[in-house]
């Protein structure tokens, strides 16, 4: 056996072990949530999965461009008690004061070619890999995204609140980063 054959052998053990040591979990909801209340009615609400805290975060932020106000709510309900500060409004303000569709990319089906358009029911999977816990012992973990726009999953970190043992979001500002242009705004496309 050659060194290169050796060395292939190698990467696809290792390539392998990620693929078993990954968790991934599908949330399939009907609608997206409007008011504070239908999110808080939502399975995963009681904040204790913390996959389900990451795919209701998506969710909050779907509602930034229809309704500000109702998104910080919601994203205030999530980050528990560490809500949003005005350096984390600002950001959002800025973040989709050029682009709406970041959010929208996280729902299956969402691409640049049909313009971030899910399909719907609408669909979010959430992934950790063999990383994802290595702060679990100080309460973080860093879960992923898959985003129709980037061509790698987007790292969304979560926190744990020892004392009830729910999880809320530790920030967003890694799901927002910039991904391809929809179609329609796109000159190449």
């Amino acid at each position: 056996m050659s060194f290169l054959d050796n060395l292939k052998k190698k990467a696809s053990a290792v390539i392998g072990a990620q693929k078993e040591d990954s968790s991934v979990k599908s949330f399939t909801f009907e609608s997206i949530p409007t008011t504070l209340d239908e999110l808080k009615a939502l399975p995963g609400a009681d904040l204790k999965d913390p996959f389900a805290v990451a795919a209701l975060g998506v969710l909050a932020l779907n509602m930034y461009p229809v309704d500000k106000d109702t998104c910080c709510a919601m994203l205030d309900f999530l980050m528990g008690p560490k809500p949003l500060s005005t350096y984390d409004k600002q950001f959002l303000k800025d973040r989709f004061a050029d682009f709406d569709y970041v959010p929208r990319s996280y729902f299956e089906g969402a691409t640049p070619a049909n313009n971030y358009e899910p399909a719907e029911p609408f669909t979010i999977k959430v992934s950790e890999n063999p990383y994802s816990r290595d702060n679990i012992s100080d309460g973080y973990l860093t879960l992923y995204l898959t985003s129709g726009g980037a061509d790698s999953p987007r790292p969304i970190a979560l926190r744990t609140k020892a004392s009830t043992g729910e999880w809320f979001l530790n920030g967003v500002p890694a799901i927002l980063a910039g991904i391809r242009k929809p179609a329609s705004a796109d000159p190449w496309a």
